[in-house]
């Protein structure tokens, strides 16, 4: 019990640290926006690592388990 206060300090402190670079706004970002961003990485992780024909496989094997 007798160290909770140096816990509680630290807390604050790392509270700060985390305000201090942007991480206290609370607005929501647009849908499209989100998209926008994400997109470019999410197809280049499709290049890098061959995810297109992963997502084609599993697209197939749904639509046999659902059969189609």
């Amino acid at each position: 019990m007798a160290d909770t206060a140096s816990r509680a300090l630290i807390r604050t402190q790392g509270r700060k640290a985390f305000a201090a670079f942007g991480g206290g706004r609370s607005g929501t970002r647009h849908p499209l926006v989100a998209t926008a961003m994400v997109l470019p990485l999410a197809a280049l992780l499709v290049v890098v690592f061959g995810g297109w024909e992963a997502v084609v496989t599993q697209a197939s094997s749904v639509g046999v388990m659902l059969g189609r």
